[in-house]
Parts: C-alpha cells; sequence; structure tokens
C-alpha cells in the first residue's frame, strides 16, 4: 500500500523523490508514527510534502488511497453509539420549515435593531438555549445562533453555511487557496481570455529575427549574420481579485479553470482574495488571512494602466455594501461600496465575472447593487460572458 501512495502522489503532480520514499520508510521503522492512521497521515504529510500548494492534492490522493482505513477491531452497538460526537446529536433537533413557514418568520427590522438586540441578549443570557426564537440558541428561529433559520440573523458556532441569511458571522472560517495547476476542463477559457492582449517586445535581444537575419545576410554578401529581438509578450497587465468562501465554495471547479488559465496567459498578473465585498484590506494566501494587505497600498502599488477583473458571485447581504461595519466577519470603517469606487476611480477598465446562473441574477439584491456600481460591467462567468468581458476590458 506504501508503494501505491507514492506512484499515486506522483500521478496527482506531488513532487515525491524515492529518497523522500525511503525517509518515510525509515520513520516507520523507527516506529515514529505507531499504529495510528492519523499519525501516519501527518507523518506521510511532513516527510512528503515540501511545497504548501500540494497539501490539497495530498489530502485528496491520501483519501482515495487509504479510503475506508480504520483502527481496531469490530465494536459493539453501545460503542458506536458511545463516540457520536454531543454536536451531532444536538443537530437532530433543527427545524424543517416548509417555504410558507419560513415566510411567517419576522426579521428584527434592521442593522441597527439587529446589534443592539445582539448586545441586550448577550448581557441577559445565562444558559444554553434550543429551538427557540428569541434567545442566542440552535435550531430554532432566532437570529442569533447556529443550526436554525432566520430571514436576517447572525451566525454564531455554525461551520458552514445553510440558508446564506446571516448578515455577520461571529466565528473565524478557513478558506483554502485556489489551485493554480489545475487542469482546464476545456480549452475555450483560455481562448477568450486571449481577446485581452496587446503584444510589446520586451526585455534581453534574445529570440531570433528569421526574416531580418535572412536580409541582413544576404546584404553581407552571404556571410551569416544574426539579429536577435526580444521576446514578444502580452504586454497586458491584469489585477484578479477572487471571491472565496461562503457561497462561492459552490463555484471553486470553474474559478480554479479561471485562475489556472489567467496564470498561464497574462505575464503581468497579480492576485488578491476577498469575500464577498471588497473592504479596507485583501490577502494573497488564505492559510494567512489575517496578514492582510491595505487595499490602499494595492491602489498606490499598482498603476491605472491594470485591467481590474473582479470574480465573485456578488451574493451577500445588502448591508455589506452600503453600511459601515456590514461585513459578515468584521466591523468596517467604510462600506464596501465605497472601497468598490476607489478602485473604479483608479481603474477605469474593471469588469466583474459572476460564475451564478444569470437567469438567477434578479432575485438577489446584492447582485443588482454590485452591477449597478460597475457601471453594468458585470458578465457571467460562461464562454460568452468571458467572450464580451475581455472586449470590454480592451476599450
Amino acid at each position: 500500500m506504501f508503494p501505491t501512495l507514492f506512484y499515486a502522489l506522483r500521478s496527482a503532480g506531488v513532487p515525491v523523490s524515492l529518497k523522500e520514499y525511503l525517509a518515510l520508510m525509515e520513520a516507520m521503522q523507527a516506529g515514529i508514527a505507531g499504529y495510528s492512521v492519523d499519525d501516519f497521515y501527518i507523518l506521510a504529510r511532513t516527510v512528503l510534502v515540501k511545497d504548501e500548494r500540494n497539501l490539497d492534492k495530498f489530502d485528496r490522493v491520501f483519501g482515495q488511497v487509504f479510503k475506508g482505513l480504520e483502527s481496531g477491531g469490530a465494536a459493539s452497538p453501545e460503542e458506536i453509539f458511545a463516540r457520536i460526537p454531543e454536536e451531532w446529536l444536538r443537530k437532530l433537533t433543527e427545524k424543517l420549515l416548509t417555504e410558507e413557514e419560513k415566510a411567517r418568520i419576522q426579521a428584527l427590522g434592521g442593522w441597527d435593531r439587529l446589534m443592539e438586540t445582539l448586545a441586550q441578549r448577550l448581557r441577559e443570557q445565562t444558559e444554553r438555549h434550543q429551538g427557540g426564537s428569541k434567545w442566542i440558541g440552535t435550531g430554532g428561529t432566532s437570529p442569533f445562533g447556529a443550526h436554525g433559520y432566520n430571514p436576517e440573523g447572525i451566525r454564531i458556532g455554525q461551520n458552514e453555511s445553510r440558508h446564506r441569511r446571516a448578515v455577520k458571522v461571529w466565528d473565524r472560517r478557513d478558506f483554502r487557496n485556489l489551485d493554480d495547476t489545475v487542469e482546464l476542463g476545456t480549452r475555450n477559457i483560455k481562448v477568450a481570455l486571449r481577446r485581452l492582449r496587446k503584444f510589446a517586445r520586451q526585455g534581453a535581444a534574445e529570440t531570433l529575427d528569421l526574416p531580418d537575419t535572412i536580409r541582413s545576410t544576404a546584404r553581407n554578401a552571404g556571410w551569416l549574420d544574426l539579429k536577435l529581438v526580444p521576446e514578444r509578450r502580452n504586454a497586458v497587465k491584469v489585477l484578479l481579485f477572487l471571491d472565496v468562501g461562503g457561497s462561492m465554495d459552490d463555484h471553486i471547479r470553474v474559478c480554479e479553470e479561471l485562475f489556472s488559465a489567467a496564470r498561464s496567459e497574462f505575464k503581468h498578473l497579480e492576485y488578491f482574495y476577498f469575500h464577498n465585498c471588497v473592504y479596507e484590506g485583501v490577502w494573497k494566501d488564505n492559510r494567512r488571512r489575517d496578514e492582510r494587505l491595505s487595499t490602499l497600498d494595492v491602489i498606490h502599488t499598482y498603476g491605472p494602466d491594470y485591467r481590474l477583473v473582479f470574480v465573485g458571485d456578488a451574493s451577500m447581504s445588502p448591508y455589506e455594501i452600503v453600511q459601515p461595519g456590514g461585513s459578515v466577519e468584521h466591523f468596517n470603517a467604510e462600506a464596501g461600496m465605497v472601497w468598490m469606487r476607489r478602485l473604479l476611480d483608479q481603474y477605469s477598465r474593471a469588469v466583474w465575472l459572476n460564475p451564478m446562473a444569470q437567469d438567477s441574477w434578479g432575485y438577489v439584491r446584492s447582485v443588482g447593487m454590485l452591477r449597478e456600481i460597475m457601471g453594468g460591467r458585470m458578465y457571467p462567468l460562461t464562454l460568452e460572458g468571458l467572450d464580451a468581458g475581455m472586449r470590454a476590458l480592451n476599450h
């Protein structure tokens, strides 16, 4: 099974050497991992993975090679039941509401009212609640808590979105970077991006200019006279802002295809991550999301000759766009629309690519708001939309 893991990692593009594989075998013989699958996973990842960009690939291959492998023998029903975490059992109380029942649940009535009520609940609440409509709890219709439903609330203690109604999330969430080496499902994405081209010869003269070499040699009575020119490159400069996490998890595949194509197509490409709407900070690595770059620094670093491309489904609470402090994850001093307009003032050639189906845009208020801020330059993340977006960036 160990050689299977080695060859599977190589096939998946993880650069594992024979020396690293032998080091893993020596560590196993020394009993470092013992008989624990979890310990072996940590040991193998430490020894075999040299670049953190390959961690996702390693996880996928490890899961395929050791699928279904568990430690220990058969267990009695009582032992199996005892292993079920308490939070799993508590989730059994989640309400399954019909659309009519959801429509009867009323929101508190605006951002200010929501935040004032949360502060009051935090002062007054002294015990855990479940299934209610008032306190911070689980499985109910309260605006505060987890695993319930409310048309406008604050999510507390829940790993991922369910109804996508939260206007703020009280927990730290981990997003993953997009894989820029993913193989494209279709070459047409790259073809569409090539509409955004402006060639120029830059750098050292190291490429053979065959026509000029022939002419110069002929003029030189047949003596070879080599002529070199700088390499011909796409001189277009692109800033790519990628929305990650939350509802964008539904669109990871197509975004990775776009990201991979853009990395190979544009020599002058800078990319940044954001969540839902751009605010005062963006980041380059989702594993170190606290190490943010100032959006103002981005504006001051990259000149107005850059083209600006946003990629996101634009699906969020309207407060995130128009309300100071409205960010779902932190208290922003200025509204998202203020930062969007600062970016658009600097980069006049800008488009927004939306992976959500275009026929559903009209049902999401925030999509219309951002489309208006973009001056109508929002395009679906389809081949036709990409083609239209690249044409818009060329003007």
